[in-house]
């Protein structure tokens, strides 16, 4: 392996954490909450523009990783289980609740892949076919937690 697919593994991988043999999309996830605490303490458009950023670049690595390791939806690559925990926290309060259960409610979207967050798994190809599922696991998993603030905010 030369540098450059060394530093495309690295990065899918997130660090190669995505190597472990015990749930790498879960501790991928943990991975992304760090990067999601460091987004909810800038301007919400910013936070949003660098978290499309952020999608744009995992579907790239995603896709050579893809390539390096000559399989489908490989379970080693993790980016983008952080793209999608930071979809689901986007502008909302980073505190134990909001991450602890944002991450419980994206850990059983990401897995169980209900109706529509398999439709991007089934139309995109390569990068954008691993990314995209968590990018909509993200999405709907930010809803949800948009309604539990909703009825639990007094007033």
């Amino acid at each position: 392996m030369n540098f450059k697919q060394k530093a495309v593994m690295f990065l899918a991988t997130g660090g190669f954490i995505g190597n472990t043999s015990f749930a790498p999309g879960t501790f991928g996830s943990i991975l992304g909450l760090p990067l999601c605490f460091l987004l909810s303490k800038i301007d919400l458009p910013v936070a949003v523009l660098l978290t499309g950023i952020f999608i744009f670049f995992a579907v790239l690595v995603s896709q050579e990783a893809e390539k390096i390791l000559g399989e489908k939806d490989p379970g080693a690559i993790v980016v983008d289980e952080i793209a999608g925990i930071v979809v689901t926290l986007i502008g909302l309060p980073f505190n134990l609740f909001f991450a602890s259960t944002g991450f419980i409610v994206f850990r059983i979207l990401d897995i169980f892949k209900p109706y529509p967050i398999r439709l991007p798994e089934k139309h995109f190809s390569g990068g954008a076919g691993i990314v995209l599922d968590d990018v909509a696991a993200g999405i709907l998993s930010n809803l949800v937690l948009r309604v539990i603030l909703f009825i639990t905010q007094p007033g």
